[in-house]
C-alpha cells in the first residue's frame, strides 16, 4: 500500500517540474512592455507634426515600426479599454455605454489571465476602466507601485502595463491638473499658440482655441518625458533586447469633435512598436519601418498572445498583426459611440485606407449635444459663445445644427478633417455602397448591442445572467439581422412608414422600440399610424412605452404622453429615467405643463441619478430661457 506522504511527494514533485517546465519555456518568451496614454492623436514629431517636440517616442520608432493607420474601437476611454483587454468589441459584450457595468460570461477574460497561466507575470501600473469587474487573476499586481522590477524570479517574463494620465482631456481643461503635468518643462518645450499652424478648421481660430491646442502639445511633451524615464529603467535593467514595447494612445486628443466621436480626430491614434533586434527576421522587421497596414485596437490583445506563443481563444474578435500564421491585412476597421454620459447617440463607423463611413443611427440630434464633461472645456464654451452670436465659420458651426445627416463618407486623404460630406455624391454612389454594406454586416455578425436599448439591455441581463448571451440564444443572428434593419429604417422617412407599422407588431422590445422611434422621427406625416403608436404607451417594455411617447409629442399630441414620462421619471429603473428626461428635453415647450412636476423630481428619487439629474435640468433651463447657461 502506498503511503499518503508518498503520493503528496510525488504529486508535489510532478507539479513542481511542470511549473518550472512552464517557467523555463516561458523564460524563453518575449517580455512585453505597453506605454499607454490618454486623449491623443498623432501629434507627434515621428507621425511628422512640426510642432510636437517628443524625441524620446521619435527614438522609439527610429528602432521600430510606426503604423500609420492605427485606429481605436470609441472616440472614449472605458469602452474601447475594455475592448482593448478582452480583444472583443465593446458593443458585442455590453460596455459599450461610458460608464456602464457588465457581466461577462465565463469564457471571456482579461488577456493577462492568458498570459499568467502560461507563465508571465503580468503588472498594470495605473488605469484599468473595463466597464466590468476584472477577475482578481488578471494581475499579478496592479496599482502605483506595480512594475515588472516586483516579480520574484528575474527569469521570468513580464507583460507591464504602464499608463500615462497627465494628457487626459482634464489635463487641458483645468488650470491646475495643466500647470501640475508640464510644471518640468524647459522654456524650449513649451510652444507659442499663435505660431501654431496646425489648429484644426472646425475650431474658431481665436486666443481661446489656440491655448488649449498649446496645451495639447506641452502635456505631449511631458508624456514624452514620462515615457522616456520608463524606457530608461528597461535599459538600466538590462532588458531592452528581450522586451518588446507598444507605446499607443486609448483615443484622440481630448477636444470637441475628437473625443468621443467616430471621425479621425477620435479614433486615429498613436501606435509604435520596438522590436528586439533577435525577433527582428523572425517578424520581419526593420528598425524604422512605417506600416500602412490597417490596424484595430481590438487587435492588441491578441498580438500580444500571438507574440507570446499562446493559442488566442475562438471568441476573440481582434486579429494578430505580428507572430506566427497571422492572417491576412484587415480591409476594414469599425468604431462605436453609444452612450456619453447623460446622452445617446448611436453612430457606427467603418474605415479603409482612405474612406471613413459612419451611420447616425439617431440623425435628428444635434452633433453637440450638452454633456457635463466636455462643457467644462474652454474651447467647447467658446464654441458655444461664438454659436450663439452667430460668429462661427460655416465649418464650426455645422456642428449645431439641430439635426445630422443619415450618412456621412469622407475622403480621408483629400479631406483629412473630415469636412466634405460625400454621402450624396454620385461619384462616390460605388464606395458609399461599399462601406455601407461593410458597417451593417459588422452590426450582424458581432451582435451589436447597442441597438438594443439600455433599459432593455438591463432587463434582459438579469434574466439571462450577462449581456454577451442577449444576442446569442436560440434565433440570435435573426433577431440581430431584425434589429439592425429596423434602426436603419427608423431614419429612412416616410417611405418606410409601413415597414415600422409593421415592426410595431414584433414580439421583441428592441424592434418595437426603432419601429415606434421611427414614425416618431416622421412625425406628423405619421398621423395616420396615431391609434397603432397610442396602443404602446402601456407597452410591456417601459423603454417602448417611452418611445411611444416620444412618437405622439412629435406628432403634435403630447397630452397623453406626458403622463407617460412622467410616470417612468419618476419610477422607472436608472436608464428608464434617462430615457423619459431626454425625451422631456427634447420636446422643448410641450413640456411645459409639467414644469412643476419635474422641478418636483429633482427632490425625489432621482436625485440620486446624477444623468437624470443634469438632463432635467437642461431642460429647465430651456424653458426658462436660460438654454446658454453652461452647466
Amino acid at each position: 500500500m502506498i503511503k499518503p506522504l508518498f503520493l503528496f511527494q510525488i504529486t508535489m514533485i510532478i507539479l513542481m517540474s511542470g511549473f518550472k517546465c512552464n517557467l523555463a519555456a516561458a523564460s524563453n518568451r518575449p517580455n512585453i512592455l505597453w506605454l499607454s496614454c490618454e486623449d491623443i492623436s498623432p501629434t507627434i514629431a515621428c507621425y511628422g507634426d512640426p510642432h510636437a517636440i517628443t524625441p524620446h517616442l521619435d527614438r522609439l520608432a527610429s528602432e521600430g515600426v510606426l503604423y500609420t493607420h492605427a485606429f481605436t474601437t470609441a472616440g472614449v476611454c472605458a469602452p474601447c479599454r475594455s475592448g482593448i483587454i478582452t480583444g472583443m468589441y465593446q458593443s458585442s459584450i455590453g460596455t459599450h455605454h461610458m460608464r456602464s457595468n457588465a457581466k461577462l460570461p465565463p469564457q471571456i477574460m482579461p488577456f493577462p489571465v492568458y498570459l499568467q497561466r502560461n507563465g508571465y507575470y503580468c503588472t498594470n501600473n495605473g488605469k484599468q476602466d473595463y466597464q466590468f469587474k476584472a477577475p482578481s487573476e488578471t494581475w499579478s499586481a496592479s496599482g502605483k507601485k506595480a512594475h515588472w522590477r516586483n516579480r520574484r524570479n528575474a527569469e521570468q517574463p513580464f507583460f507591464s502595463v504602464f499608463n500615462y494620465n497627465g494628457c487626459h482631456e482634464s489635463g487641458i481643461a483645468n488650470d491646475d491638473k495643466y500647470q501640475s503635468v508640464t510644471k518640468d518643462l524647459q522654456p524650449e518645450q513649451r510652444q507659442e499658440p499663435e505660431n501654431l499652424t496646425t489648429l484644426p478648421p472646425y475650431y474658431p481660430d481665436n486666443a481661446v482655441t489656440r491655448e488649449d491646442w498649446k496645451r495639447n502639445y506641452e502635456v505631449i511633451t511631458a508624456m514624452d518625458a514620462w515615457a522616456g524615464k520608463i524606457l530608461e529603467e528597461l535599459y538600466d535593467d538590462g532588458l531592452e533586447e528581450n522586451t518588446i514595447v507598444f507605446f499607443w494612445s486609448d483615443h484622440g486628443v481630448g477636444l470637441p469633435r475628437a473625443k468621443r466621436w467616430l471621425y479621425d480626430s477620435g479614433t486615429h491614434i498613436p501606435l509604435i512598436l520596438r522590436i528586439p533586434e533577435a525577433y527582428r527576421k523572425q517578424y520581419q522587421i526593420k528598425p524604422g519601418t512605417r506600416s500602412e497596414q490597417l490596424i484595430s485596437s481590438v487587435d492588441f490583445c491578441p498580438t500580444v498572445m500571438n507574440l507570446a506563443g499562446i493559442p488566442i481563444p475562438g471568441h476573440i474578435q481582434g486579429q494578430p498583426f505580428l507572430g506566427k500564421q497571422i492572417p491576412a491585412p484587415r480591409q476594414f476597421v469599425f468604431g462605436a459611440r453609444d452612450r456619453m454620459d447623460e446622452r445617446y447617440d448611436i453612430i457606427r463607423m467603418v474605415r479603409d485606407k482612405r474612406y471613413k463611413y459612419i451611420r447616425n443611427y439617431e440623425p435628428l440630434k444635434t452633433f453637440y449635444q450638452y454633456m457635463n464633461t466636455p462643457e467644462k472645456g474652454a474651447t467647447m464654451k467658446e464654441l458655444r459663445r461664438l454659436h450663439h452670436t452667430g460668429n462661427l465659420l460655416p465649418f464650426a458651426n455645422a456642428y449645431f445644427s439641430p439635426t445630422k445627416p443619415n450618412e456621412e463618407l469622407y475622403d480621408c486623404n483629400a479631406d483629412p478633417h473630415e469636412l466634405n460630406n460625400l454621402a450624396d455624391n454620385p461619384a462616390f454612389k460605388r464606395e458609399l455602397i461599399r462601406l455601407r454594406r461593410a458597417q451593417l454586416t459588422w452590426v450582424r455578425e458581432t451582435k451589436d448591442l447597442g441597438l438594443i436599448p439600455e433599459a432593455v439591455i438591463a432587463r434582459l441581463e438579469g434574466s439571462i445572467g450577462n449581456r454577451y448571451a442577449i444576442l446569442r440564444q436560440e434565433g440570435g443572428d435573426t433577431l440581430a439581422s431584425r434589429i439592425a434593419q429596423t434602426a436603419v429604417l427608423a431614419s429612412s422617412g416616410v417611405e418606410a412608414m409601413e415597414g415600422l407599422a409593421t415592426a410595431i407588431q414584433a414580439s421583441h422590445p428592441a424592434i418595437r422600440y426603432w419601429a415606434l422611434t421611427g414614425l416618431g422621427n416622421i412625425g406628423v406625416k405619421a398621423i395616420s399610424k396615431l391609434a397603432l403608436v397610442e396602443k404602446h404607451l402601456t407597452d410591456a417594455s417601459p423603454a417602448v412605452g417611452i418611445a411611444a411617447a416620444r412618437a405622439l409629442c412629435r406628432m403634435e399630441k403630447p397630452q397623453e404622453a406626458l403622463p407617460v414620462l412622467l410616470y417612468w421619471l419618476m419610477n422607472g429603473e436608472q436608464w428608464e429615467q434617462l430615457q423619459a428626461a431626454i425625451v422631456l428635453d427634447e420636446i422643448n415647450a410641450q413640456a411645459a405643463p409639467v414644469l412643476d412636476q419635474m422641478k418636483s423630481a429633482l427632490d425625489s428619487k432621482i436625485a440620486k441619478n446624477k444623468y437624470v439629474v443634469r438632463v432635467v435640468n437642461r431642460a429647465l433651463n430651456e424653458e426658462l430661457g436660460t438654454a446658454n447657461i453652461v452647466p
